[in-house]
Protein backbone atom coordinates (compact mmCIF):
# COMPACT_ATOMS: atom_id res chain seq x y z
CA UNK A 1 0.00 0.00 0.00
CA UNK A 2 1.29 3.45 -0.94
CA UNK A 3 2.31 5.56 2.04
CA UNK A 4 0.16 8.43 0.83
CA UNK A 5 -2.87 6.29 1.59
CA UNK A 6 -2.19 7.18 5.21
CA UNK A 7 -4.23 10.29 4.60
CA UNK A 8 -7.23 8.01 5.09
CA UNK A 9 -6.71 8.97 8.73
CA UNK A 10 -6.26 12.64 7.88
CA UNK A 11 -3.87 14.59 10.09
CA UNK A 12 -3.86 12.04 12.90
CA UNK A 13 -0.81 12.35 15.16
CA UNK A 14 -1.73 10.00 18.00
CA UNK A 15 -3.29 6.59 17.39
CA UNK A 16 -4.63 4.42 20.18
CA UNK A 17 -4.52 0.72 19.35
CA UNK A 18 -6.76 -1.39 21.60
CA UNK A 19 -5.58 -4.99 21.78
CA UNK A 20 -6.54 -8.04 23.78
CA UNK A 21 -3.67 -10.17 22.51
CA UNK A 22 -5.85 -12.32 20.26
CA UNK A 23 -5.35 -12.96 16.55
CA UNK A 24 -8.38 -10.78 15.85
CA UNK A 25 -6.22 -7.75 16.60
CA UNK A 26 -3.88 -8.50 13.69
CA UNK A 27 -5.56 -6.23 11.13
CA UNK A 28 -5.67 -3.32 13.57
CA UNK A 29 -2.02 -3.86 14.59
CA UNK A 30 -0.88 -3.92 10.98
CA UNK A 31 -2.77 -0.75 10.07
CA UNK A 32 -1.74 1.08 13.26
CA UNK A 33 1.95 0.50 12.50
CA UNK A 34 1.45 1.46 8.86
CA UNK A 35 -0.39 4.66 9.70
CA UNK A 36 2.09 5.41 12.47
CA UNK A 37 4.94 5.26 9.96
CA UNK A 38 3.22 7.09 7.11
CA UNK A 39 1.59 9.78 9.29
CA UNK A 40 4.60 10.06 11.59
CA UNK A 41 2.14 9.47 14.38
CA UNK A 42 2.69 8.01 17.82
CA UNK A 43 1.00 4.67 18.47
CA UNK A 44 -0.26 3.95 21.97
CA UNK A 45 -0.92 0.25 22.51
CA UNK A 46 -3.57 -0.14 25.20
CA UNK A 47 -4.58 -3.31 26.98
CA UNK A 48 -7.25 -3.07 29.68
CA UNK A 49 -7.25 -5.85 32.25
CA UNK A 50 -10.63 -6.61 33.76
CA UNK A 51 -10.39 -6.19 37.53
CA UNK A 52 -13.35 -6.68 39.85
CA UNK A 53 -11.99 -6.05 43.31
CA UNK A 54 -12.06 -3.29 45.91
CA UNK A 55 -8.44 -3.97 46.83
CA UNK A 56 -5.94 -1.71 45.08
CA UNK A 57 -3.22 -4.27 45.76
CA UNK A 58 -5.21 -7.07 44.15
CA UNK A 59 -6.06 -4.86 41.17
CA UNK A 60 -2.43 -3.90 40.66
CA UNK A 61 -1.40 -7.55 40.88
CA UNK A 62 -3.93 -8.43 38.15
CA UNK A 63 -2.55 -5.65 35.94
CA UNK A 64 1.04 -6.86 36.40
CA UNK A 65 -0.05 -10.40 35.64
CA UNK A 66 -1.88 -9.23 32.52
CA UNK A 67 1.22 -7.38 31.32
CA UNK A 68 3.38 -10.46 31.86
CA UNK A 69 0.95 -12.75 30.04
CA UNK A 70 0.93 -10.50 26.98
CA UNK A 71 4.66 -9.72 27.05
CA UNK A 72 5.40 -11.75 23.87
CA UNK A 73 2.51 -10.00 22.12
CA UNK A 74 3.79 -6.57 23.15
CA UNK A 75 7.36 -7.49 22.17
CA UNK A 76 6.20 -8.41 18.68
CA UNK A 77 4.36 -5.11 18.26
CA UNK A 78 7.40 -3.24 19.59
CA UNK A 79 9.61 -4.99 17.04
CA UNK A 80 7.23 -4.05 14.22
CA UNK A 81 7.26 -0.44 15.42
CA UNK A 82 11.04 -0.32 15.74
CA UNK A 83 11.47 -1.78 12.24
CA UNK A 84 9.12 0.90 10.88
CA UNK A 85 10.56 3.79 12.89
CA UNK A 86 7.28 4.31 14.74
CA UNK A 87 7.15 5.85 18.22
CA UNK A 88 5.39 3.38 20.48
CA UNK A 89 4.03 3.42 24.02
CA UNK A 90 2.53 0.36 25.70
CA UNK A 91 -0.05 0.98 28.40
CA UNK A 92 -1.68 -1.67 30.60
CA UNK A 93 -4.34 -0.58 33.06
CA UNK A 94 -6.95 -2.32 35.19
CA UNK A 95 -10.63 -1.53 35.26
CA UNK A 96 -13.96 -3.00 36.28
CA UNK A 97 -15.41 -1.18 33.24
CA UNK A 98 -12.89 -1.83 30.43
CA UNK A 99 -14.87 -0.17 27.63
CA UNK A 100 -15.29 3.06 29.58
CA UNK A 101 -11.62 3.08 30.59
CA UNK A 102 -10.51 2.51 27.00
CA UNK A 103 -12.31 5.66 25.85
CA UNK A 104 -11.13 7.60 28.90
CA UNK A 105 -7.53 6.70 28.09
CA UNK A 106 -8.02 7.77 24.46
CA UNK A 107 -9.37 11.15 25.56
CA UNK A 108 -6.80 11.72 28.27
CA UNK A 109 -3.97 10.89 25.87
CA UNK A 110 -5.55 13.05 23.15
CA UNK A 111 -5.73 10.24 20.62
CA UNK A 112 -7.13 11.18 17.22
CA UNK A 113 -8.38 7.69 16.40
CA UNK A 114 -9.09 4.45 18.27
CA UNK A 115 -8.18 1.35 16.25
CA UNK A 116 -9.84 -1.94 17.15
CA UNK A 117 -9.79 -5.41 15.63
CA UNK A 118 -12.72 -7.45 14.42
CA UNK A 119 -13.39 -11.14 14.10
CA UNK A 120 -13.93 -12.91 10.78
CA UNK A 121 -17.12 -12.80 8.70
CA UNK A 122 -18.56 -16.15 9.78
CA UNK A 123 -21.27 -16.04 12.42
CA UNK A 124 -23.86 -13.74 13.88
CA UNK A 125 -22.85 -10.10 13.44
CA UNK A 126 -23.41 -9.15 17.08
CA UNK A 127 -20.90 -11.81 18.13
CA UNK A 128 -18.45 -10.70 15.44
CA UNK A 129 -18.39 -7.10 16.59
CA UNK A 130 -18.21 -7.95 20.25
CA UNK A 131 -19.65 -6.23 23.30
CA UNK A 132 -16.47 -4.23 23.91
CA UNK A 133 -16.39 -2.67 20.43
CA UNK A 134 -20.10 -1.90 20.62
CA UNK A 135 -19.70 -0.28 24.04
CA UNK A 136 -16.72 1.81 22.90
CA UNK A 137 -18.61 3.16 19.88
CA UNK A 138 -21.67 3.94 21.99
CA UNK A 139 -19.60 6.36 24.11
CA UNK A 140 -19.23 8.76 21.20
CA UNK A 141 -15.48 8.95 20.67
CA UNK A 142 -14.98 11.08 17.51
CA UNK A 143 -13.33 8.41 15.35
CA UNK A 144 -13.20 4.64 15.87
CA UNK A 145 -11.67 2.51 13.11
CA UNK A 146 -12.65 -1.18 13.23
CA UNK A 147 -10.36 -3.38 11.13
CA UNK A 148 -10.99 -7.01 10.10
CA UNK A 149 -7.93 -9.18 10.70
CA UNK A 150 -7.46 -9.82 6.96
CA UNK A 151 -7.98 -6.19 5.91
CA UNK A 152 -5.45 -3.97 4.11
CA UNK A 153 -6.40 -0.43 3.09
CA UNK A 154 -5.60 0.63 -0.49
CA UNK A 155 -6.85 4.20 -0.20
CA UNK A 156 -8.51 4.71 -3.59
CA UNK A 157 -12.28 4.42 -2.99
CA UNK A 158 -14.38 5.10 0.11
CA UNK A 159 -18.11 4.91 0.75
CA UNK A 160 -19.77 7.28 3.20
CA UNK A 161 -23.28 6.55 4.47
CA UNK A 162 -25.13 9.82 5.12
CA UNK A 163 -28.36 10.74 6.85
CA UNK A 164 -29.90 13.87 8.34
CA UNK A 165 -28.38 13.49 11.81
CA UNK A 166 -25.41 15.26 13.45
CA UNK A 167 -23.31 12.14 13.20
CA UNK A 168 -24.37 11.44 9.62
CA UNK A 169 -23.46 14.99 8.61
CA UNK A 170 -20.14 14.69 10.44
CA UNK A 171 -19.35 11.47 8.56
CA UNK A 172 -20.01 13.26 5.26
CA UNK A 173 -17.67 16.11 6.19
CA UNK A 174 -15.03 13.58 7.27
CA UNK A 175 -15.24 11.98 3.83
CA UNK A 176 -14.81 15.33 2.10
CA UNK A 177 -11.85 16.08 4.35
CA UNK A 178 -10.24 12.86 3.19
CA UNK A 179 -10.92 13.95 -0.38
CA UNK A 180 -8.86 17.07 0.27
CA UNK A 181 -6.02 15.32 2.11
CA UNK A 182 -5.52 11.93 0.47
CA UNK A 183 -3.63 12.00 -2.85
CA UNK A 184 -4.44 8.35 -3.64
CA UNK A 185 -8.18 8.74 -3.07
CA UNK A 186 -9.95 8.65 -6.43
CA UNK A 187 -13.62 8.20 -5.62
CA UNK A 188 -16.13 8.90 -2.86
CA UNK A 189 -19.47 7.13 -3.04
CA UNK A 190 -22.03 9.14 -1.06
CA UNK A 191 -24.79 6.74 -0.10
CA UNK A 192 -28.19 7.54 1.40
CA UNK A 193 -30.82 4.89 2.11
CA UNK A 194 -34.53 5.62 2.27
CA UNK A 195 -36.71 3.42 4.43
CA UNK A 196 -39.66 3.73 2.04
CA UNK A 197 -40.08 4.68 -1.60
CA UNK A 198 -41.92 7.89 -0.72
CA UNK A 199 -38.82 9.04 1.15
CA UNK A 200 -36.53 8.62 -1.84
CA UNK A 201 -36.68 12.21 -3.10
CA UNK A 202 -35.71 13.65 0.29
CA UNK A 203 -32.91 11.12 0.56
CA UNK A 204 -31.63 12.03 -2.90
CA UNK A 205 -31.28 15.63 -1.76
CA UNK A 206 -28.95 14.56 1.06
CA UNK A 207 -26.57 12.67 -1.22
CA UNK A 208 -26.68 15.30 -3.95
CA UNK A 209 -25.84 18.10 -1.49
CA UNK A 210 -22.60 16.39 -0.43
CA UNK A 211 -21.51 15.83 -4.02
CA UNK A 212 -22.41 19.47 -4.83
CA UNK A 213 -20.15 20.62 -2.00
CA UNK A 214 -17.35 18.50 -3.45
CA UNK A 215 -17.79 20.24 -6.81
CA UNK A 216 -17.87 23.71 -5.25
CA UNK A 217 -14.63 23.01 -3.43
CA UNK A 218 -13.12 21.50 -6.58
CA UNK A 219 -11.94 18.41 -4.74
CA UNK A 220 -9.63 16.20 -6.85
CA UNK A 221 -11.87 13.15 -6.47
CA UNK A 222 -14.94 11.78 -8.21
CA UNK A 223 -18.06 12.05 -6.03
CA UNK A 224 -20.89 9.63 -6.85
CA UNK A 225 -24.33 9.94 -5.21
CA UNK A 226 -26.06 6.62 -4.59
CA UNK A 227 -29.59 6.27 -3.25
CA UNK A 228 -31.38 3.03 -2.41
CA UNK A 229 -34.59 2.03 -0.65
CA UNK A 230 -34.66 -0.69 1.98
CA UNK A 231 -32.69 -1.89 4.97
CA UNK A 232 -29.78 0.56 5.51
CA UNK A 233 -27.24 -1.98 6.73
CA UNK A 234 -27.86 -4.45 3.93
CA UNK A 235 -27.82 -1.70 1.30
CA UNK A 236 -24.52 -0.28 2.60
CA UNK A 237 -22.88 -3.71 2.70
CA UNK A 238 -24.10 -4.60 -0.77
CA UNK A 239 -22.84 -1.34 -2.26
CA UNK A 240 -19.47 -1.53 -0.49
CA UNK A 241 -18.88 -5.11 -1.61
CA UNK A 242 -19.99 -4.46 -5.18
CA UNK A 243 -17.73 -1.43 -5.52
CA UNK A 244 -14.88 -3.00 -3.54
CA UNK A 245 -14.39 0.14 -1.47
CA UNK A 246 -11.40 0.41 0.84
CA UNK A 247 -13.26 1.89 3.78
CA UNK A 248 -16.82 2.64 4.90
CA UNK A 249 -17.56 5.79 6.88
CA UNK A 250 -20.77 6.13 8.84
CA UNK A 251 -22.08 8.11 11.76
CA UNK A 252 -22.24 6.53 15.18
CA UNK A 253 -25.45 6.06 17.17
CA UNK A 254 -27.07 9.21 18.55
CA UNK A 255 -27.53 9.98 22.23
CA UNK A 256 -31.27 9.35 22.48
CA UNK A 257 -32.49 5.88 23.37
CA UNK A 258 -34.32 5.36 20.08
CA UNK A 259 -31.42 6.67 18.00
CA UNK A 260 -29.00 4.37 19.81
CA UNK A 261 -31.26 1.40 19.23
CA UNK A 262 -31.92 1.98 15.53
CA UNK A 263 -28.60 3.40 14.38
CA UNK A 264 -26.69 1.09 16.70
CA UNK A 265 -28.16 -1.90 14.87
CA UNK A 266 -27.00 -0.50 11.52
CA UNK A 267 -23.52 0.31 12.83
CA UNK A 268 -22.98 -3.12 14.38
CA UNK A 269 -24.34 -4.94 11.34
CA UNK A 270 -22.09 -3.02 8.94
CA UNK A 271 -19.00 -3.46 11.11
CA UNK A 272 -19.68 -7.16 11.65
CA UNK A 273 -20.14 -8.06 7.98
CA UNK A 274 -18.10 -5.53 5.99
CA UNK A 275 -15.21 -6.84 3.91
CA UNK A 276 -13.27 -3.68 4.68
CA UNK A 277 -12.40 -1.37 7.56
CA UNK A 278 -15.21 0.78 8.99
CA UNK A 279 -14.62 4.26 10.40
CA UNK A 280 -17.38 5.24 12.83
CA UNK A 281 -17.60 9.02 13.16
CA UNK A 282 -19.33 10.94 15.94
CA UNK A 283 -19.91 14.68 16.03
CA UNK A 284 -18.18 16.47 18.89
CA UNK A 285 -21.43 17.92 20.22
CA UNK A 286 -22.89 14.40 20.34
CA UNK A 287 -19.98 12.91 22.24
CA UNK A 288 -20.21 11.57 25.74
CA UNK A 289 -19.02 13.47 28.79
CA UNK A 290 -15.35 13.91 29.53
CA UNK A 291 -13.66 11.06 31.40
CA UNK A 292 -13.27 10.57 35.07
CA UNK A 293 -9.95 9.38 36.55
CA UNK A 294 -8.86 5.90 35.49
CA UNK A 295 -9.06 2.91 37.77
CA UNK A 296 -6.01 1.93 39.86
CA UNK A 297 -2.97 0.78 37.91
CA UNK A 298 0.69 0.45 38.75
Amino acid sequence: MDNSAASLLGEAKTLLLATDGSRFSEGAIREAIFFGRACRAKVIVLHVVFTQTESIGAANFAVRQGREELAPHFDRIRTLADDSGVELEIVVVGSSRPEKTLVEQARLRQADVILMGRRGKVGRWSRLVGKRTTAVIAQGFPRVLVVPKECSLAGTHILVAVDDSPNGRRAAQEALSLGRACPTLQQITVMAVAGREEQRSRTEVLAAAICAQSLREELPVSCEPLVEVGDPAEAILRAAEGRQVDMILLGGPGRSGLAKLLKGHVTEHVIGQAHCAVLVVTAQDDASDQPSPADPAP
